[in-house]
């Protein structure tokens, strides 16, 4: 480091090797005064050139600092951000492993047919869930790699598939499920994107809302114009989430405290993000405990 700012004093050196130069020369200049004047002007100058050099490389260490700074900064962030997955990842499948070995001990020990018939049921349930595990991941990966396709989407066409879908799943349980589409002046305008994407993104918001609420609850889904964008939002009268979970929602196979014993990877909401960002969208999240949730998808319209 010393170096640089060595480098930043020869400007003044040269004008006070010059300047001594002049000052020792009588005659070279016609009066004394006009010398003095140079010389003094030269020092100036010198003083001004290294002063501006010194500020330069001061800047340019500052700069190099910061963005080392950063660099380390988002080095810790992506490794503390992987720490994280794994840990989800091993916890995810440890859970459904355990109980699979479980199973298969139970069906070497069982004595009865109702009991082994137990045991398999137990273990191909979890198997399943690990299957769905590794699809939904291998599908996240393949989202932020893949190209999308962008053709034009009635979007307020999907929508309406999307919630027949979850009515049907419903089964008369109590719940209240209700779509709301703009009609005048003009219908939810078309946006450009993957249909198949679009809907599995709306369906997973739906599914989310579904999985949190009981019956009596309400799930709102509407959508509406935002300039040049269309927005859906997901809304239901659910417990909430507490503030402190709600920034690692959209995270890979996260699950906070009130997820716990609810069927989920920790995925729907990782994949509903990524989906829009490929989409050059945006995905957002209101919630207060005890009163409920709103999730919002905006997307660029046509």
């Amino acid at each position: 480091m010393k170096l640089p700012w060595l480098l930043s004093l020869v400007p003044l050196a040269v004008m006070l090797g010059i300047a001594a130069l002049l000052a020792g020369r009588p005659g070279s200049l016609p009066v004394v005064y006009l010398r003095s004047d140079i010389a003094t002007l030269l020092i100036l100058l010198g003083l001004m050139g290294s002063s501006s050099a010194a500020l330069i490389l001061e800047i340019v260490r500052r700069t190099r600092l910061a963005q080392r700074r950063f660099a380390l900064e988002v080095q810790g962030k992506a490794a503390e951000d992987r720490r994280r997955f794994l840990s989800r990842l091993d916890h995810e499948l440890k859970n459904p492993l355990t109980a699979i070995r479980a199973g298969l001990t139970n069906l070497a020990e069982a004595r009865s047919e109702e009991t082994r018939q137990q045991a398999l049921s137990s273990a191909d349930a979890q198997a399943l869930r690990l299957s769905r595990l590794s699809a939904d991941l291998r599908k996240l990966a393949d989202l932020e790699t893949a190209p999308v396709e962008r053709t034009p989407v009635d979007f307020a066409e999907l929508l309406r598939e999307a919630v027949g879908f979850a009515q049907d799943s419903l089964k008369e349980d109590g719940r209240h499920l209700t779509l709301t589409l703009p009609q005048a002046p003009w219908p939810l305008p078309s946006v450009a994107g993957d249909r198949d994407l679009l809907l599995l993104a709306v369906h997973n918001l739906l599914d989310n809302a579904l999985k949190f609420t009981r019956p009596g609850d309400t799930v709102e889904v509407r959508a509406f114009e935002d300039g040049t964008s269309v927005v859906v939002e997901v809304a239901d009268t659910g417990p909430g989430i507490p503030e402190a979970e709600v920034p690692h929602i959209w995270e890979e196979l996260y699950r906070g405290l009130g997820a716990r014993g609810i069927p989920g990877s920790g995925l729907g909401l990782a994949l509903v993000r990524v989906i829009a960002d490929r989409h050059e969208g945006k995905v957002s999240v209101r919630s207060r405990e005890g009163m409920g949730t709103v999730f919002g998808l905006r997307l660029p319209s046509r």
